[in-house]
């Protein structure tokens, strides 16, 4: 809507440089136009750490403002359009379920080092800081996991089973090396004695939007379009990512088209609203196709209503969409979070 989208230009313009928008990929288009910082997660997460202005409004899910607040300088406030913008992955490892798994999986004396995806509550991001451990982006897995194997005699990934997969994959972990746990009854039912021997101990969370993608799809897209380039992301299971072309980050997805030759078909499985920018961005250079239409409703709960009552509330002195960060979980779980940035700075 022009007025909308008028009047949201007008209080940018009038709060200055006391608020800076950010915006994850996976913004529909009507929010993602009016950010001043797009990103992935990591990206978001060393550039917000770095802002000088009063108030960021993180247009995103949960516990990406939820970073960004343990991040943000002292009296700087971050503003969370939708509060309700949860993640389904995220939900998948409650805080206190990972910290009775973590008390069972180390009650043999094991010394297990938490590695947790960003796509995680602050109360596991606590759990992961007071247990030694970190946080890792899909950006770079591999490099933090690792880091974090070199940390103890084995590692819980939590949450998403198919990023820990894909990047024991990449690593050369072998299958005999992990164990996908059974969390329920607070783990009371782990194969104790497979738990003591595997290195790569994998949480069974996933993503419920890419987990959608799946092997059909892949073979009607090579029918179709004999010469295109299959690129998807590694929340994928590892059958779709093994019959893909290439898999990566969003960063990597978006560098993947920017760096295509021309006249390329890249067929892309990740969040739709990413697909259909890149398309948009390329259009006339390279066809980009989505593997199929994935829409993550988590992320559509931020729309251009909501970002512009954000910024009313704060040209109003109003708190009403600020995230607020429990004192007792503030500093592990900022530990776990600083822990990254310092392994891959």
């Amino acid at each position: 809507m022009t007025d909308l989208h008028d009047s949201i230009e007008a209080l940018r313009a009038k709060l200055g440089k006391r608020v800076v928008i950010v915006g994850h990929h996976y913004q529909e288009e009507d929010v993602i136009r009016h950010v001043d910082l797009r990103g992935d997660s990591l990206e978001l997460a060393r550039r917000t750490a770095a802002l000088d202005c009063g108030h960021i409004v993180f247009c995103g899910v949960y516990f990406m403002a939820e970073s960004a607040a343990l991040l943000a300088k002292p009296g700087q406030k971050v503003h969370l359009p939708e509060p309700s913008a949860e993640c389904s992955m995220a939900l998948m490892s409650p805080a206190e379920r990972m910290r009775k798994v973590m008390e069972k999986l180390s009650a043999g004396g094991r010394k297990i080092v938490p590695l947790a995806y960003v796509n995680s509550t602050l109360g596991v991001k606590a759990v992961v800081g007071e247990y030694g451990g970190s946080v890792c982006t899909s950006a770079n897995a591999q490099k933090m996991l690792s880091w974090a194997l070199e940390q103890g005699d084995a590692v819980l990934f939590v949450p998403d089973r198919n990023l820990g997969a894909n990047t024991a994959d990449t690593l050369g972990i072998p299958e005999s090396d992990r164990l996908r746990l059974s969390i329920r009854d607070d783990g009371a039912n782990i194969d104790e004695a497979a738990a003591a021997t595997a290195r790569l101990l994998l949480w069974p969370g996933h993503c419920t939007i890419h987990t959608h993608f799946n092997l059909h799809q892949i073979a009607r897209h090579r029918a179709e379009h004999p010469t295109a380039r299959i690129v998807v992301h590694p929340e994928c299971t590892p059958e779709v990512v093994k019959a893909s072309d290439a898999a990566g980050s969003t960063s990597f997805i978006i560098r993947y088209a920017r760096e295509a030759e021309d006249g390329a078909v890249i067929v892309i499985g990740t969040e739709v609203n990413l697909v259909e920018r890149l398309a948009r961005e390329h259009a006339g250079r390279i066809t980009i196709l989505p593997l199929a239409e994935s829409a993550c409703p988590h992320m559509a709960q931020t729309t251009e209503e909501r970002l512009g009552a954000t910024l009313r509330a704060i040209d109003g002195g109003s708190d009403e969409f600020l995230v607020r960060v429990p004192p007792e979980l503030a500093d592990n779980a900022r530990n776990s979070l600083e822990t990254m940035l310092r392994v891959c700075a």
